[in-house]
């Protein structure tokens, strides 16, 4: 019984689980703002070699 109630008074695991739900929330938020600047770098780069392609001024 004793086991069992130190089982329940400990956080120690509540506390990893927590920091888990954060770091993916982070990766989360990181790949889709990483996906947007992705797309933003795609158009750049294909306006760069239309240009170098047409021999622009």
């Amino acid at each position: 019984m004793k086991f069992i109630n130190k089982l329940l008074r400990d956080e120690q695991g509540a506390t990893a689980i927590e920091y888990g739900l954060i770091a993916a929330l982070i990766a989360v938020a990181a790949i889709g703002a990483m996906g947007a600047l992705g797309d933003q770098l795609i158009g750049t780069f294909g306006e760069v070699s239309s240009a170098m392609e047409n021999g622009a001024p």
